[in-house]
């Protein structure tokens, strides 16, 4: 399910994402249950998450936008793609953009940073965010692709009118 099909079926329903976030994964388009990290400058928490089995989730990352330490490299990525997470959204920073990209799994964040994190243990897990003006909670259903990324209640693509 497209976006844009989503937005066209059920526009009372979505809540789009209004920020400049860029592909970076190997999968463009992705969709899941949202599990949620938020934490600035500090990825331990994404370790955390990434390291769980994934179950098709989409981890969303809430690090205030900072784009001065990249929240999410390679290994954290190949290692939620080898747990079954279904991609990540940054609000901030990722590095090893050029691995990423062959990774089977969705990744958007706003830019690039070659610097990593500290390792401090900040940060909570699974509480509610806000991008790009939306709440987005854990258990929320968020779908991404080309065209943006659209958070609902439940899962849409089973809603009356949605095709798969």
């Amino acid at each position: 399910m497209k976006t844009c099909d989503l937005c066209d079926l059920h526009d009372a329903q979505v809540r789009v994402v209004d920020l400049p976030l860029f592909d970076f994964g190997g999968r463009l388009a992705f969709n899941g249950l949202v599990s949620t990290v938020k934490a600035a400058d500090d990825n331990s928490r994404v370790r955390e998450a990434v390291e769980e089995a994934g179950q098709g989730r989409v981890l969303v990352i809430d690090a205030a936008g900072s784009t001065q330490r990249a929240m999410l490299g390679d290994l954290l990525a190949a290692k939620a793609a080898e747990n079954g997470w279904a991609g990540v959204i940054v609000f901030g920073a990722i590095r090893d953009s050029d691995a990423i990209a062959t990774i089977d799994l969705g990744v958007k964040a706003l830019g690039t940073c070659p610097r990593k994190t500290e390792k401090l243990g900040a940060g909570e897990r699974d509480v509610d965010v806000e991008l790009g003006g939306v709440r987005i909670r854990a258990g929320d259903w968020l779908c991404a692709d080309e065209d943006g990324v659209v958070v609902a209640d439940t899962d849409l693509r089973w809603a009356q009118g949605s095709t798969p």
